[in-house]
């Protein structure tokens, strides 16, 4: 009898397997992700986090013919031929660079004086510009040591605290207030933040819906697609919102971010929020809307978040990423959402400033809503 009764929990206990390896067979995407994942967070994480920055644009602006400047561009190229530190885009115009710092398009921009040779052979202390764009603070410190590298292999020894006539002198200066590393988490937090929301809303209600039976109310109702796409996104910017909002506020109080314009910046902030939230939301309802279990949308979770928070620029400058990376932030909503976070918190811009990060957003969220609604199934089964 006690071999029959071990036999009987034998088959009990292999039939639970075979029901839950079934399961796990009739799920494609969490056998695909499981596999996929790993590769990606090596590939993705591997190139976004790559320690010593590279390629990072730098105008440099020669106003001086003589040899002494020839020699610092030959200094200057031999660092973006060797280590690759920084790629040179040579201008003529001192506020073209300038404005090109300001604007985001150059890390920094150097600018050699046309009295610089004629200074060293008079032995009246040369001196070289260099403008930082310090709210990238990473950034700003690698082409300051770079720079710093190039004058000093002139053989000339650079001592910033006293001058001598023989010295080559670097004047960095940075364009924005201080901004330390925990000032410049903040608008990946917030990102983060709407990422969470938008992933816990919206779609996501839909498809605990669905793996519930409860959707099959909203079939027997005459709402439309749109009516329910349109309902479930509305919902969840209200909370997410909130939720990023409220963060937004602690991490203000917790860094100390100083504020030169109250109102204008805490509005500018709360429209990048709003149309970063519409964004999120329109896309998950894309990518999550015909799913009927909730284990694979916590799967992709983890997926999406890798994709999109990481290359957005919120830890690590897109400068240094591999021109393949680089070109997917481009189209990555996140990217725009923290640049123009970025440029209204540390830079003082204004929403005309950001105006092509806020057309991106719309464009994307608008062309994410209407597919979502064209694909949505208001079917049973």
């Amino acid at each position: 009898m006690g071999e029959i009764e071990e036999g009987r929990k034998s088959v009990r206990l292999l039939a639970v397997i075979d029901r839950d390896l079934k399961k796990f067979r009739r799920n494609p995407v969490v056998i695909a992700m499981s596999v996929l994942m790993p590769i990606l967070y090596l590939v993705i994480l591997g190139n976004s986090f790559q320690g010593k920055l590279v390629g990072l644009p730098l105008a440099v602006v020669k106003l001086d013919t003589g040899e002494s400047s020839r020699l610092v561009m030959e200094n200057l190229r031999a660092i973006e031929a060797g280590p690759r530190t920084f790629s040179i885009v040579a201008l003529s115009d001192q506020r073209e660079a300038v404005d090109g710092v300001r604007s985001g398009l150059f890390k920094g921009a150097i600018i050699i004086p046309d009295d610089f040779s004629r200074k060293i052979a008079m032995h009246a202390v040369p001196e070289i510009g260099l403008f930082l764009d310090n709210t990238d603070g990473i950034s700003a410190e690698s082409i300051r040591g770079a720079v710093n590298g190039a004058i000093r292999a002139m053989k000339t020894e650079y001592v910033a605290i006293r001058e001598k006539a023989d010295e080559v002198q670097l004047r960095d200066i940075n364009l924005y207030p201080k901004v330390d590393y925990f000032q410049s988490l903040v608008p990946g937090v917030v990102i983060m933040a709407i990422f969470l929301g938008s992933l816990t809303t919206g779609a996501f209600n839909l498809v605990m819906d669905r793996f519930l039976g409860v959707d099959e109310s909203y079939m027997l109702t005459p709402l439309s697609k749109m009516d329910i796409v349109g309902g479930l996104i509305i919902s969840g910017l209200f909370v997410t919102t909130c939720i990023a909002s409220l963060i937004f506020i602690v991490s203000i109080l917790i860094t100390g971010i100083p504020f030169t314009n109250w109102f204008r910046q805490c509005f500018s902030v709360l429209l990048i929020i709003v149309l970063t939230t519409l964004c999120l939301l329109s896309m998950m309802f894309l990518l999550l809307g015909r799913l009927g279990h909730p284990r694979i949308v916590g799967i992709l979770s983890g997926f999406l978040n890798v994709i999109l928070f990481f290359p957005s620029g919120a830890v690590y400058p897109i400068a240094s990423f591999p021109e393949w990376l680089q070109t997917f932030a481009k189209v990555n909503p996140e990217a725009y959402a923290v640049h123009a976070l970025k440029a209204v918190l540390f830079k003082n811009s204004t929403l005309v400033d950001v105006s092509a990060d806020i057309i991106f957003l719309l464009v994307f969220t608008l062309l994410m809503l209407s597919t979502a609604v064209m694909t949505f199934k208001r079917s049973i089964g």
